[in-house]
């Protein structure tokens, strides 16, 4: 099972998990909001996020005493950063700290999912979107 997730995610880095073209990339946002309420994807972002990432980086991605805000993060981060950081985690050095990233390259939940949940925290980031559960609008 170990060897399948590991495989799928180095699949996932080597095939840009489903990567905007550079036309999508410059002119739409990987997300959909309509008067507060979401799409099905940047909705399945937010339970992802939820269930993966926010007991470290807090409610809606805001950072919290131990990991950064990723709404802050991902102004300007690429989405290419973004998936390299999520699969294969990070380990920064500072002010005598170690900080720790761990990877989520196995993680299938994760791994699947990766553009929804980089859609989602960038509404959030772009300040399309507020805290709190989204309502989606293709109900």
């Amino acid at each position: 099972m170990r060897k399948g997730l590991y495989g799928l995610a180095a699949l996932a880095v080597a095939f840009g998990v489903g990567l905007p073209s550079s036309g999508q990339a410059q002119h739409e946002p990987p997300y959909q909001v309509k008067d507060g309420k979401v799409d099905k994807a940047t909705y399945n972002g937010y339970r992802r996020f939820g269930n993966a990432c926010e007991r470290c980086h807090g409610q809606g991605g805001a950072g919290s005493s131990f990991a950064p805000s990723l709404t802050k993060a991902l102004k300007t981060m690429s989405y290419d950063d973004f998936v390299e950081t999520v699969i294969n985690g990070r380990q920064n050095l500072a002010n005598g700290q170690n900080k720790v990233m761990p990877a989520f390259g196995t993680n299938e939940d994760v791994v699947t999912y990766m553009d929804d949940i980089y859609g989602y925290l960038k509404a959030r980031s772009d300040g399309a979107l507020h805290g709190g559960r989204p309502e989606r609008f293709d109900r």
